[in-house]
This record gives C-alpha cells, structure tokens and sequence, in this order.
C-alpha cells in the first residue's frame, strides 16, 4: 500500500526485556554447513534479505541448482531459521529475462536490496546483444516482493567497457550501497579491470558520473560494502572461484571514510597497489570446506553479523564431471569485529560442526502481527504488498515481569513523521530530518541525507551494551545506513521500553544483544628449534635436489638462487627443488626469509620463490612470493590430480602482503585422517604474522619440504635472484 502518515499515540510499554546469552558454542536452535543442502547441490554468490513478510530470502547465480539439473536463470529460496527452506524457483523466465541480453548469456552473482518501496536486484549479464561474443554488463529488475515478479528494465544500469584491445573488461559481480551523504552507489568489476564504483540514480536503476576504480586488477572481485564506526569496508574475493579441489578462494577487507576510497587494510596497504593490500576476512582452514567466497552480509535480530558465502567440499567439488561446472553450496558463519576489522569466527574460517543459527524473531514473542503477541489494543494496517500486517503505534501493555537489565536490541522496519524509542534511560528519535540519541545527558545527532524518505519503509535499530548506545537508520539492515549515532553509555538497568510519535511498525524485535567476541582464535607459534640450516657453509646431508640448478649457491649466510625459467604446474614440470629432510614428528613449522625484488607495476608472470610442500610433481602446495600481471601477491598454490586420465588442476590462495624481502611460514601437522596439513603465514618485518589458509595433501608417505625460485624470464635479463637467509624447523607451542 502506499505509504500514509498515522497519528498515534505510544504510552509506556512494560516490554520485558528477557535475559539471552548468545554463546559460541552450538546450539539446539544450530544450523551446519551447507545450509542450502535441504534444497539445493549447488547455490553459488549468495545474496541475502530479510523480506518485509519477515522471511529470509537467498538468491543465487544461475548454475544448475542439482547434478544433472538445467542453468536457471538465478534462483529463489526463503527461510525462517536458516535451517530449512523452501525453493522459490528461477527470478527470470525466458519470457521475462532482459531483452537486451544476447541469448545464451548467463545471469550472475545477485545482489538484493529494499528501497523505495521496492526490491531491487542487481545482476551479471555475460554478454549482451549489442555486442555478442562476451561483453559483460549489469542490469538491475524490481519487484514488489522478494518473490517477485521480477521486471528487468531495458537496458544495463552499468554498461560493458571496452578494453582498447577488442574484448571488454570484466563488468560483473554488483553489489550496492546506500550511504550517508543519502546517494546510492553501486561496485563492480573483476580480476579483468578491477573493482570500481559508480554513483546510481535515487531510484537506483541509472549509472551517473564518472566511476572510480577501487582495487588493482588481477586481485579482486565479487565485493560488498558494509558501513561500521564511520568506516567504509570493501570485502572482496581473490584468486579463482572455480578450480574445483583446488579452489583458494578468500575474502579480504579494506576500509576507507569515503564510499569512493580508497581502501587501505590493517597495515595501511591500499587494495590499489601493485603489491597489493588486504585484511582476512575468510579463508579455508583445512577441513572439508576450500575456496570460501563471493559473500553476502547479514545482522540478526541479536545483532550478530554473520557472512553468507559459497564454498567447495574438497572431496565433492564438481557437480557434474571434473573440471565441469563446481558444486558450490551456500555457508553461514558469524562475523566477529577484532581490533576493527571483520573476521569469519574470530579467524577460525568456514565451519563444518554445528553452529548457533542467526537469531530470528524477539525473545519476548513480540511481533507487529501477532495480536496474542503482546501488542494490546493497537491499530493494525494491512501492510504492505505481501500481506503482512503492521502495527499502528497505539500503547503496549504487556503486564509480564520486568527482566535484568544489560545489553538489549531494538530492530524494526518503521515508517512515519517521527517516531520515539526509549529504551530505560536511552532514547531515540527519528524524524525526516534528524536521527538523535541521548543517554544520561550526553546527546548525538546525525542529519537525515537529502534521498532519505521517512514516509517509506525504512529500518531501524537501537542498542545498548557495554560499547555504548548506537541507533541506525537504513534501508533494510544489510550494512549501510542513511545515519547513525553513538553515545558513551550504561548497561541498560531493569527497565521498561515505549515508543511514542506518528508511525508504522513492522517486524519488530526486542531482545538481549548477542554478547560480541573481541579476542581472535590462537594462531600457530614457535617453540624450539628442531633443525634446519643458516647457509653459513656448503648444502650438508639434510639436503636434497630434484632437477640440481648449478646456479644457485651459498655464500656470506645466505642461499641465492636465480629464478629459472621453468615451472611445476601442468606439463612443464622443468623446475629444481630443494628439499631438507624434516623434523620426524606429527607437528612442526617451517621458516624462511626471502629477499625477492620483483619490482611493482610491470608484467613479469609468474616469477616467484618460496616454500614447498611436495609428493611429486602432479601433487604438492607452494608458498611463494608472486608476480601476477601488474600485481605483487603471496600466493598459497595447490596442484594435485584431478581425473583419472592424470590431468591436473591448480588453484591458489592469497595470504598476505608481499614485500622485497618476506618471512614464510608453513605449519604443518597430521590431522585424524592421517592427511598433511599445511597452514601457511607470511610476515613483512618478521614479528608480525599474518595467518592464512590451509592446504590438505592425501595421507601416506609425508610430503617432502623444501625451497623453490622460478616463473617466465621474458623481459628479464638478468633474471631476478632470490635470496634465502635460512630455513628452520621450529617445534609448535
């Protein structure tokens, strides 16, 4: 329905404020990975929104949804608890898909959003009938449900963008945010041309200005932007998405105070620079789950945020045949905020055990529709077009017992002239103009942006913790916000909650706030010294070569080593390894200092040296410093053997920032099923580490370890010398 002003009046409600412990550990109320199995084999680049009927809802690229199924043209699923599901079909139908998409074009990587009254859809289109062959662009549709149906308007919102060179650069993966200065933008882009954003129109169908680049290409893509503490965050996924067993997917973070950047992460690298710069934000861990990315973001009703991502069971990567299309489900894990910077479970990565679902619903059995709920004597509405029923602010009068104080959330969607939460000695207001909140005297106030518009539905949400009291105004709670603002406060006491002004509310949820975790998981660490080499003389017994390079030597405490022009992956097998005997126990780490000037901005593929982990040539992890096109990287490879005809793949992972000279780690234990687990870390200045993913190599005879330096010499002459300080084997703490 139209929005309308109601003039209402909310008396004190005697709202019980619940106690609730939101705890680590699983839960009865849980859900495992992957929650899209009840319905789905593979749900890739989810997308996620609470709809206005209160359900959530999930959408996906358009791979078949089941082994042996059709492509889709995207696909619909909703839930209430994040444990089961009901499938809602494809968004498009070949009757309604865009028009001006080339037939055969594929529809990718959905991002959803609520505005204006409205659900708005941003999609990848791989190629387009102005020029068909491969131009991808981005189109937008609406719908006045979550359900749909789904209207594509005529033409791209973002269009293809040629690369001088005959083909276009990779305009793919949008993701959407609505910002404080009231516009609406919209990020794009991939590894070919990197990430931009452009301003949208207010209505959000309309590419406007000129766009900026945000990341370097070759590094990144599928981002999402979400706004906490007046900080920007870019999330982006590098590396290869679909490798199958050897996917390395990640995503990294970078943050800036402007939605235009740039983004620079923990160590104040930009995500622009040739060696370029990311914070973990996910990466796998050495269970079931590799190549965990192109993610969605979520809050529940706790306040707990939460990543929903794809991922890949590296004992089931394909859905069909290998090196066919990859079987990527759909994961969930919570968020946790360490020293500012969001980590997947405190850096723990993707789960494969029972995990506390999303919280759903108050802890009060509170609801706007429910009239049994606790919401006596008010006005209902019809709602909006979904059917629902909204609650006119008219008086509660819950007669329940007033419960302990301490931190409690607010959420609800709202719309009106104004409208006044008070949450025991919080209060907050929100009006066409202004968003205020005060505590114990003190006040903050945040102008409302000129695109806002109080007469739509928008969300609001208020907490009270041990950080402060925060109230947020947004589109639908996906991250962004029209305003927010923060006051140093208490606890809240015993208390009770009203509301009062002229508005509609709907959705509504109040309950203790889940309890924030701010401490990171232990990482590896170095005991003893067990063995290893200084390079103070001549290679001694624990050494040995696979294809001798008579090049490299020792010298003044130091192996120097000049990249060969050779390589491991695939045929090309030519390059020398040199392996140290390792310590005979099930745990131990390894280290070495490299010293590598690959330069910054030029293109030498792929020259690099580091570390290895290796059964034999088809089989076998390396940690190296990388040159990849114009960037700089730290790459955790992986090449194993992926058919039975012997035909191989690789994938890699990132980890850290790559610097001339770099500290590597590899941590190495046996796991349960007697496989080789290898976690790999990288440091900049030998003290500060940075932990990234794992790899698993099969059980049986241990891997070999050892030392490499190779990649393509053209252009380089004489080729670039890598220089190793040592190599150590260190006990773990």
């Amino acid at each position: 329905m139209p929005p309308r002003l109601l003039t209402t009046l909310v008396t004190a409600a005697a709202l019980a404020l619940t106690p609730l412990t939101v705890s680590a550990s699983p839960s009865a109320e849980g859900t495992q990975n992957a929650i899209s199995s009840p319905f789905a084999d593979t749900f890739a680049d989810p997308a996620v929104i609470q709809g206005r009927d209160g359900y959530w809802y999930a959408y996906a690229t358009s791979d078949p949804l089941v082994e042996g199924g059709p492509f889709g043209l995207m696909h619909m699923a909703r839930t209430k608890d994040f444990s089961s599901w009901t499938y809602l079909g494809t968004v498009f139908n070949e009757s309604t898909k865009p028009a001006w998409a080339a037939p055969g074009s594929f529809f990718w990587a959905p991002d959803i959003r609520y505005f204006g009254g409205r659900y708005v859809m941003y999609f990848t289109v791989t190629d387009t009938a102005a020029n068909p062959g491969g131009d991808p662009a981005i189109g937008v549709a609406t719908a006045p449900t979550p359900a749909g149906p789904w209207t594509a308007t005529d033409g791209p919102v973002v269009t293809p963008k040629p690369d001088g060179n005959g083909g276009y650069f990779g305009t793919i993966d949008p993701a959407m945010l609505t910002a404080v200065d009231g516009k609406r933008y919209l990020y794009y882009g991939g590894f070919y041309g990197g990430i931009s954003v452009t301003e949208l129109s207010p209505d959000g169908l309309h590419a406007v200005g000129t766009p900026t680049q945000v990341t370097i290409g070759d590094r990144y893509e599928g981002a999402y932007v979400v706004r906490r503490d007046g900080w920007y965050y870019l999330m982006g996924s590098s590396m290869n998405c679909c490798a199958g067993p050897t996917t390395g997917y990640s995503v990294f973070a970078g943050r800036s105070k402007s939605p235009r950047g740039p983004f620079l992460d923990a160590n104040g690298a930009s995500m622009l620079e040739s060696r370029v710069g990311g914070t973990t934000v996910i990466t796998q861990n050495g269970n079931r789950w590799i190549g965990p990315g192109h993610h969605a973001f979520l809050t529940d009703a706790a306040g707990q945020d939460h990543i929903v991502y794809h991922a890949i069971d590296r004992s089931k990567p394909w859905l069909n045949e290998p090196f066919g299309i990859n079987r990527r489900p759909m994961l969930i894990d919570r968020i946790d905020w360490i020293n500012g910077w969001p980590r997947t479970r405190a850096g723990a990565g993707p789960s494969d055990t029972p995990q506390p679902a999303p919280v759903t619903g108050s802890s009060l059995g509170i609801n706007s529709t429910d009239p049994a709920s606790g919401l006596y004597g008010a006005e209902r509405s019809p709602g909006d077009a979904l059917g629902g029923a909204s609650a006119l602010i008219d008086g509660f009068a819950v007669t329940r017992q007033v419960a302990p104080g301490g931190s409690v959330r607010f959420d609800a969607d709202v719309r009106g002239d104004k409208l006044t939460v008070n949450l025991g000695h919080v209060g907050v207001t929100l009006s066409q103009d202004v968003l205020r909140i005060t505590a114990g005297g003190r006040v903050s106030t945040a102008p409302m942006p000129a695109g806002f518009d109080a007469s739509a539905w928008n969300r609001l949400t208020v907490q009270v913790g041990p950080e402060g009291a925060t109230a947020r105004v947004s589109d639908s709670g996906l991250g962004d916000a029209y305003a927010d603002v923060r006051v140093a406060s208490q606890l809240l006491k015993p208390a009770r909650v009203s509301l009062a002004g002229r508005a509609e509310v709907d959705n509504l949820t109040i309950r203790s706030a889940a309890v924030p975790v701010r401490k990171p998981v232990a990482v590896p660490e170095i005991g003893r010294q067990l063995s290893g080499d200084e390079f103070t003389g001549a290679l001694g017994q624990g050494w040995s070569w696979l294809r001798p390079d008579t090049r490299a030597t020792v010298a003044d405490g130091k192996l120097s080593w000049p990249l060969q022009n050779a390589d491991l992956v695939g045929s090309g097998n030519n390059a020398g390894l040199l392996f140290h005997q390792t310590p005979a126990t099930d745990r131990w780490i390894a280290e070495t200092k490299l010293h590598l000037d690959l330069g910054e901005g030029d293109i030498r593929n792929y020259q690099q040296a580091g570390m290895i982990a290796y059964h034999h040539d088809d089989d076998f992890a390396r940690l190296g410093d990388v040159s990849i096109w114009r960037t700089r990287q730290t790459e955790f490879g992986r090449e194993l053997v992926a058919r039975e005809d012997g035909a191989t793949s690789y994938g890699a992972a990132a980890i850290g920032r790559p610097a001339p000279t770099l500290w590597m780690r590899l941590a190495y234990q046996r796991n349960a099923a007697g496989e080789h687990v290898y976690r790999a870390g990288t440091s900049i200045d030998g003290a500060t580490w940075t932990w990234g993913a794992a790899w698993v190599l099969a059980a049986g005879a241990t891997p070999k370890l050892g030392l490499y330096a190779h990649g393509d010499q053209t252009g380089s002459n004489p080729p670039p010398v890598a220089t190793f300080d040592y190599l150590r084997f260190y006990a773990v703490k």
